[in-house]
């Protein structure tokens, strides 16, 4: 599903991208997409040899997260200039790093898609902050009902965002449940924490069935949330289109409102802002994608570090070296006692 979102951006943008090829493991899946769109680019079920022989600008993927590095080397061996995909970056800082070296070094414009950003809600959060309407900010709270690698990861990247890029300087977390950590998306069942970013804001952070709750149980995977506190009032946004703020300018009054749900702004807006975007940044260098790679790859650092924190009882600085920081992932998996109580099934 993801993949055909991204296509539909790409499509949408038509004076920026032309598709040239598509590819899937299996041909008659990349060829039913290409007829549901009805275009007619190359079909490959092998990823090097589409790269060989069309020679892309764009390389865009939406794999698991366990096998994207693999894909990365390709785009760096065929000189791809431009490459977009999913998160979680990977299933291992190693990886992570790996990733971002390989597109520095060659030169490559990585985003990844953290793309709830462009919901109006989230715009209209960030308008609010960046216009100074509840002072100046002091913490930021994220809570998300899913897992950290399958929601956790955008809200910790809309938490960089909505600082405007300010590095977190140290973390401390708490994780615990195993169950989750052989998903294809692996994290604990829950994980909790904090971190101080380098103006001076604060971060908390909460994801999994027990943190905060602001819808029923049918809307599990956009019951997300993040909320921005200043010194003259705050403003919150959720995935599914809703936002509500109390400003300098409001009165004493909560001010509310809601877009589009999820669903219809996933289909209608988000990749295609995603993809204009990303065809402003290889035309103009100065124009860097709100979605780079060095920021996804830092959002990773810092969940690595809560669950570092987490395993051993103790404040985690940053930046961290990926290659001393093992595989967390198995030792979670093996550390962690059984929590079936908290497990994302049980309620």
């Amino acid at each position: 599903m993801r993949g055909k979102r991204h296509l539909d951006g790409w499509l949408r943008n038509p004076d920026r991208f032309e598709v040239v090829a598509v590819c899937d493991l299996d041909r008659h899946k990349a060829k039913t997409v290409a007829d549901e769109f009805g275009i007619t680019p190359a079909l490959y079920t092998d990823a090097d040899t589409m790269l060989n022989e069309t020679r892309p600008e764009v390389f865009c993927f939406s794999t698991q997260p366990d096998v994207r590095l693999p894909l990365v080397r390709l785009a760096a061996k065929y000189g791809v200039a431009g490459l977009v995909f999913e998160k979680p970056m990977a299933t291992s800082i190693a990886d992570a790093w790996g990733i971002t070296r390989l597109c520095r070094e060659s030169g490559i414009k990585a985003a990844v898609s953290h793309q709830q950003k462009y919901l109006t809600s989230f715009q209209k959060l960030k308008e609010i902050v960046d216009a100074g309407e509840i002072g100046e900010t002091i913490r930021t709270d994220a809570t998300c009902q899913p897992w950290l690698s399958h929601l956790g990861t955008h809200y910790i990247d809309y938490i960089l965002w909505v600082n405007n890029g300010a590095r977190a300087k140290w973390v401390v977390g708490h994780a615990h449940g195993r169950d989750l950590l052989t998903d294809s998306h692996p994290s604990p069942n829950y994980t909790m924490g904090q971190f101080a970013l380098e103006n001076g804001v604060r971060a908390y952070v909460e994801f999994g069935k027990l943190s905060a709750s602001h819808m029923g149980p049918e809307k599990f995977w956009v019951d997300n949330r993040l909320t921005v506190h200043g010194t003259h009032g705050y403003v919150w946004c959720d995935t599914d289109g809703r936002w509500g703020a109390l400003t300098r300018s409001s009165g004493g009054k909560v001010l509310a409102g809601a877009g589009d749900d999820w669903g219809a702004q996933e289909c209608d807006r988000l990749q295609v802002l995603f993809a204009r975007d990303f065809a402003d940044w290889l035309d103009d260098d100065r124009r860097v994608h709100p979605c780079n790679i060095d920021i996804s790859y830092h959002g990773f650092e810092i969940a690595e570090g809560l669950y570092i924190s987490a395993m051993e009882h103790r404040r985690v600085d940053l930046p961290l070296d990926p290659q001393a920081s093992g595989d967390i992932i198995a030792r979670m998996l093996a550390e962690l006692p059984a929590c079936p109580e908290y497990s994302a099934k049980s309620e």
